[in-house]
């Protein structure tokens, strides 16, 4: 059987089109067509159900694509191994990355990465969404909390930490709570997360040493983290945020940090990428670059 047909026969299937399969190839439609057509030749059935308006898998076609899909992504996915172990870093490296995270600190360390490997071209994906990085295709990400898919290798990175902050216009009006009590009472500023479906709880550290959720009473809800620290300077509240997004603010009197003997949300942050990945130098170029920091 020739499995460069079956590849063809697989692109045409996922892309519904003769024309689209051909140019993710990298090759004509006639030369798919002529190799699907003797692939049915070959196997004595049909595989396709072509009409002027788009193609379809036959049952048999089905049975083939099923089965032979893994095999293919392997093969390729072999392929892209062996000359990653012989090649610097070069071509499309994939990430995603939380997108506060990624537009504040990972932008800039992305910039020196393509300065030390010209080669190098990012497709960055910063989202709160959580990626499927397989099926998605991506190569590597930044993941807070736990590592829950076996799939993938974990390389630890410094922790995130938060910061209670508000500007100072708003204390000037509102004054600054100094417990749990007189922060109730306050306007502040919450996240809720569509992807996972509840809003996002503040966290604080107690005098024994435990750390409570906090559900946050919100003047203004927001959908994402970005927005919080321009509300927070605007005066619209209080707000809690990772501690390198408020530092610039905090540095330059924008911002005031509130309740810090309260503080201790943190979150454990790792480097991810599939276990297929390990060998790839684009990877290996990321690694390098993010676990020599010991903050952020």
């Amino acid at each position: 059987m020739d499995l460069n047909a079956v590849q063809m026969l697989i692109k045409v299937a996922e892309n519904k089109s003769f024309t689209q399969a051909a140019h993710s190839l990298g090759t004509t439609q006639s030369r798919i067509s002529r190799a699907i057509a003797q692939l049915e030749a070959d196997l004595g059935t049909r595989l396709l159900h072509r009409n002027t308006r788009n193609v379809s898998l036959t049952p048999d076609g089905c049975l083939l694509v099923d089965r032979s899909a893994e095999l293919i992504a392997g093969l390729d996915d072999a392929r892209q191994q062996l000359l990653d172990r012989r090649c610097e870093p070069s071509g499309v490296l994939r990430m995603t990355a939380p997108s506060v995270l990624g537009r504040v600190v990972l932008t800039p360390l992305l910039g020196q990465l393509m300065q030390q490997h010209p080669g190098l071209q990012i497709e960055a994906s910063f989202t709160d969404r959580l990626v499927d990085m397989v099926d998605e295709g991506f190569d590597a990400a930044v993941r807070i909390g736990p590592l829950l898919d076996s799939r993938m290798i974990a390389r630890p990175l410094p922790p995130l930490h938060w910061v209670t902050v508000a500007s100072p216009a708003y204390t000037a009006r509102h004054g600054r709570p100094h417990n749990l009590e007189e922060l109730a009472a306050h306007r502040c500023l919450s996240v809720y997360n569509h992807y996972r479906g509840f809003a996002v709880p503040w966290q604080f550290r107690l005098a024994d040493g435990s750390t409570i959720d906090w559900p946050a009473p919100h003047a203004i809800r927001f959908d994402s983290g970005d927005p919080l620290i321009e509300g927070a300077i605007a005066g619209l509240g209080i707000a809690q945020v990772m501690d390198f997004a408020a530092r610039e603010a905090l540095a330059d009197g924008r911002l005031e940090r509130l309740l810090p003997d309260l503080e201790g949300r943190s979150r454990a942050l790792s480097l991810v990428y599939p276990r297929t990945r390990h060998a790839s130098p684009k990877v290996q170029a990321l690694c390098k670059l993010l676990l020599g920091r010991s903050d952020w």
